[in-house]
């Protein structure tokens, strides 16, 4: 599984079985790595990106179809989405990605892709944006966006 570093933001890859028996730490940073168990496949929790991990988080994820939650603190339909994004990265076993964007730390990414209304969902698949969602939106509806992109 792939556990980010809390510390520097390394993402790791973990054994689970060894996590088990043996405290990971960071590939980069040496700092304790939070694994959850009975995770595999992915992560459990959304990835948080930065202006600065967005190319490695989400353009170079691969084929692996990545959506990334462009959201603020400040907004309600935000704060509505996330548990939904919660149980859909929960529920991914490495189908996909969930990650989020706080468009008010992470301007250059929020301006990059024309964010004008939160909650804004972005849809990545092989370094290219194949989706958007604008507004809040059912738990069946992302999740039926995400499963047509697999494969």
């Amino acid at each position: 599984m792939i556990v980010e570093c809390g510390n520097c933001g390394a993402r790791n890859r973990v054994d689970e079985g060894a996590a088990r028996e043996r405290q990971p730490v960071c590939g980069q940073c040496g700092a304790p790595l939070e694994v959850k168990q009975g995770a595999s496949g992915g992560a459990t929790k959304p990835l948080t990106v930065t202006d600065g991990t967005f190319q490695r988080d989400v353009l170079q994820a691969g084929s692996i179809p990545v959506l990334l939650d462009c959201w603020a603190a400040w907004c309600g339909p935000c704060r509505m989405i996330a548990p939904i994004l919660e149980q859909l990265a929960a529920e991914s076993n490495g189908r996909y990605l969930i990650a989020k964007l706080d468009v008010d730390t992470n301007p250059m990414t929020a301006s990059r892709f024309g964010i004008q209304s939160i909650p804004t969902l972005l849809i990545f698949k092989n370094g290219a944006l194949v989706d958007r969602m604008v507004g809040l939106q059912s738990k069946q509806a992302i999740a039926q966006r995400l499963e047509s992109l697999r494969g």
